[in-house]
């Protein structure tokens, strides 16, 4: 019983194929047996029978690959003909369906047969896998993760082999975190998370500092990250240091919390540079303060204060919260008096740039992605281990960022930032 499946491309993601001849995409047809098929809609088999399909596709893959490669079909006569076939040789491929046996082409009389196929992973799947790797080598993991990682692999893997991967996958991150920021970043956001990492046969928290650069053109990048003992004004700083090592100044704005440590390190290092307190956790900080009967109205105020248009208006409107709630929740009230400036510094650049700069939103839903995958690992390792998942992690995102749409259109940023600067140049 045979099945024609829908043509493929030659990658392992939806590519072209294409001939020199041909315009269209190449296609080939995988046969399955009927026990295949029926294994494809069995929950209790169905793994196996993606691993036998995968291994089927990719087999033809090959082969697609290894014809454009010789410019010739099996048996074909022609002048194109590059080279020979001279028969397969075995090799393993380990993906999450479990081991794929692959039959890869040999070339004789020319061009040896070369293929991407087995650098197709992505980073951070990468990764994570070394990580739960690592805990089973290492013995330091729970039954329940050794079962998901030969689940996912298909086999156990010796030190030597996570040793081989970390080599190829380490250098890539750490090219990532050390290049330099040849781009000018106006907006700086920084937040941080809190990971376990075991460490001397101990459990500990530890702190993933993430920056989130704005550049000229528009687009987020990850500028930078780094795990820290404690989310303290020396552990920023040195992240900070960092940053300005590798290029980056003349920083306009920087959003994060209120954390003490991290804003210290931010007004030092970053001197001319203002700092907005994140609105979406002074929200908060402000309902801690406000008795739960009035916490829905003053919600709707704050919002009032945080759409003003400018800080006269922004300024009337805390006066008038302040006037409604001295005596219904004093704390709260006070709270706003004293963190009015940081929450407002945001009117200082034009109104379509204030919504994402506001608040450090944008950086909680990437935490969210993180936590994710942190969810599956539980307990790192080692700290190596949080750098190499969530350096891929990052790049990953990174590239997103860079692929897709623009953060911000930045015309009116400079030519406002130009101005500025022109009247300031006449008044001296």
């Amino acid at each position: 019983m045979s099945h024609k499946l829908i043509p493929l491309g030659y990658n392992i993601s939806v590519s072209k194929y294409q001939t020199e001849e041909e315009e269209s995409m190449a296609q080939f047809n995988i046969t399955l047996t009927e026990e295949e098929l029926h294994g494809l809609f069995l929950s209790n088999s169905r793994d196996k029978a993606v691993a036998k399909l995968l291994e089927k596709i990719f087999n033809q893959v090959l082969i697609c690959q290894s014809t454009e490669q010789l410019g010739a079909k099996p048996y074909e006569r022609t002048d194109k003909r590059k080279a020979h076939r001279n028969g397969y040789y075995d090799r393993e491929l380990i993906t999450r369906m479990g081991a794929l046996n692959l039959s890869i082409p040999r070339h004789r009389n020319g061009e040896e047969f070369n293929t991407k196929l087995f650098e197709r992973y992505q980073r951070s799947e990468q990764a994570l896998l070394l990580a739960m790797m690592e805990m089973v080598v290492n013995g330091v993991s729970t039954r329940k993760v050794e079962n998901i990682t030969e689940e996912l692999c298909g086999k156990k893997f010796s030190k030597s082999t996570v040793s081989a991967l970390c080599k190829k996958l380490d250098p890539i991150v750490h090219a990532f975190r050390t290049r330099p920021l040849k781009s000018h970043y106006p907006f700086l956001i920084v937040d941080a998370l809190y990971i376990k990492v075991r460490e001397d046969h101990r459990v500990q928290s530890r702190g993933l500092l993430i920056a989130i650069g704005v550049n000229e053109e528009g687009y987020r990048e990850i500028i930078g990250f780094q795990v820290s003992n404690t989310e303290s004004e020396s552990s920023w700083g040195e992240l900070f240091s960092s940053l300005k090592e590798r290029g980056l100044k003349d920083v306009h704005l920087i959003t994060s919390d209120n954390h003490k440590g991290l804003v210290k390190a931010a007004r030092r290092h970053f001197q001319g540079a203002t700092w907005q307190r994140c609105q979406t956790h002074f929200s908060r900080n402000m309902l801690d303060h406000t008795p739960k009967a009035l916490q829905p109205e003053i919600k709707e105020d704050l919002r009032q204060l945080y759409e003003a248009i400018d800080i006269d208006s922004a300024r009337k409107v805390r006066d008038e919260i302040m006037d409604k709630y001295e005596t219904k929740a004093p704390k709260a009230a006070s709270l706003l008096d004293e963190a009015f400036d940081d929450i407002t510094a945001v009117l200082a650049v034009p109104l379509k740039y204030r919504k994402r700069l506001r608040t450090t939103n944008g950086v909680e839903r990437l935490n969210q992605e993180i936590r994710r995958r942190e969810r599956v690992i539980r307990i790192f390792p080692n700290e190596a281990s949080v750098i190499r998942l969530m350096g891929a992690l990052l790049m990953e995102q990174d590239e997103k960022w860079q692929a897709g749409r623009k953060y911000f259109d930045m015309d009116l940023y400079y030519q406002t930032a130009n101005n500025k600067a022109s009247r300031g140049d006449t008044a001296a």
